[in-house]
């Protein structure tokens, strides 16, 4: 294994300039997920000496009779000893045309909340399907989820090849439910691709023994997938996370925004709205710590000066004057619920949106979703892991854009004020003032 030591440090410089992509991978229980990972880790090259000698010493511990590539990812001592993954696991690794950050997400449904959080900022979603069992319940679960965070692209990888003789029928039956499966819940880009993780066919290298499939290897599609068109290039946001006002002698009279671009492109020279208080003014600058930015897209962090010296504070959002973002009073959303103690209709709650904190009254629990048949059922409550439709009635407005134009404005978060715990997660489909 002296050749598998990490190439990560020799790219150095020229990794730290390629474009990141983020992916989650999911699944149902041992579907391959953390084992895909390893495989990806191991054949490009991104695993330490140590880690290798530590995951083979640790595959003969528990007997598996084979180097468990899975225990690269599966880092919880609760994992290791129960073969599956709790938590979200993240690692990183790079190749000459690309970064990316992976995470490992959790199959049972009980830990439908911790895929959520994995999936919430992810590029693309991978769902691993067993070959040998097709598409079942949590393979729609997880697919439904990409779906609902409005995850651009989909990688279906059909794992466990090697456990049905590598038979094309097999694959092209699955590869068929899931493009009905990916049609009824409006994928934009969904691809599927077979794989056998624990051997390696077709991950990073390509197999003879999958001959018959022509449609590049697993890592070959992740490295094709284009993420310029997939920000939000038409609606101008800069929510206000901080101001910046040094006071020093030299930079008395400084004085500038800082925050993340979470949509459209800022120059200088563009014309300014401030909400919540309606004032206008135009672009000085954007700028970073290494100097002024000639433009500054969705996911940068900028801090953005202007011309005239008006009011602005943190959860203040700057925007396009002729299209500005919905000041909702009430917002119909999907909703997963992340806590343990279930909610009533009535309830109150904390909503985090951006850099803005508002009040809110559950107002109504429209639906719950049915992850057998993905039909929406009526409810009254919520209880952990339920993805619903809900209606929430702000104490104060909240600047907000239905999240299938903006993932950034349109997403939220609920908060139980009396513990400060994270209880829901939300995506905006609709708001009224």
């Amino acid at each position: 294994m002296s050749g598998t030591s990490s190439d990560a440090a020799l790219l150095g410089p020229a990794a730290e300039s390629t474009e990141l992509l983020r992916l989650v991978a999911c699944g149902s229980v041992d579907d391959g997920k953390s084992t895909l990972i390893g495989r990806l880790l191991f054949d490009t090259k991104q695993v330490m000496s140590d880690q290798l000698e530590h995951v083979e010493e640790t595959s003969e511990r528990r007997g598996d009779g084979f180097f468990n590539l899975a225990l690269l990812t599966d880092g919880l001592r609760a994992e290791r000893e129960q073969g599956i993954t709790i938590d979200v696991a993240y690692r990183s690794f790079v190749t000459p045309s690309r970064r990316f950050q992976l995470a490992d997400a959790p199959g049972h449904v009980q830990y439908t909340r911790n895929m959520v959080t994995g999936a919430s900022t992810a590029d693309v979603a991978v769902v691993l399907v067993d070959a040998r069992k097709g598409v079942i319940e949590q393979t729609q679960r997880h697919t439904y989820i990409a779906a609902m965070l409005g995850i651009p692209h989909v990688v279906f990888a059909v794992n466990k090849m090697d456990l049905v003789e590598f038979d094309e029928g097999r694959f092209r039956a699955i590869e068929n439910d899931l493009r009905e499966l990916s049609e009824r819940l409006g994928l934009r880009d969904a691809t599927t691709v077979p794989i056998a993780a624990r051997p390696g066919d077709n991950v990073v290298e390509p197999s003879d023994r999958l001959a018959w499939w022509g449609g590049g290897t697993f890592l070959e599609h992740l490295e094709s997938i284009e993420l310029a068109a997939d920000r939000d290039a038409s609606h101008r946001r800069f929510p206000v996370q901080w101001v910046i006002r040094p006071m020093s002698d030299e930079h008395h009279d400084y004085r500038g925004y800082a925050g993340q671009v979470s949509g459209g492109e800022w120059r200088a020279g563009d014309e300014v709205l401030v909400l919540p208080s309606g004032l206008r003014t135009t672009v000085a600058a954007v700028e970073t710590r290494d100097g002024p930015l000639p433009v500054g897209v969705q996911g940068q962090a900028v801090v953005v000066r202007l011309t005239d010296e008006i009011d602005v504070s943190r959860g203040d959002m700057l925007c396009d004057p002729d299209d500005a973002p919905t000041a909702a009073r009430e917002l119909e959303a999907r909703v997963c619920w992340m806590s343990e103690r279930p909610v009533q209709t009535g309830a109150r709650l904390a909503v985090k949106h951006t850099t803005r904190w508002a009040r809110a009254i559950l107002d109504e629990v429209v639906s719950v979703l049915d992850v057998s048949t993905l039909e929406q059922v009526p409810a009254d409550g919520l209880v952990l892991n339920d993805l619903a439709r809900v209606r929430l009635r702000l104490a104060a407005p909240l600047l907000v854009d239905p999240y299938a134009e903006n993932r950034t404005t349109g997403a939220f978060i609920l908060v139980d004020e009396a513990t400060n715990e994270t209880v829901g997660a939300g995506m905006v489909l609709a708001a009224s003032a």
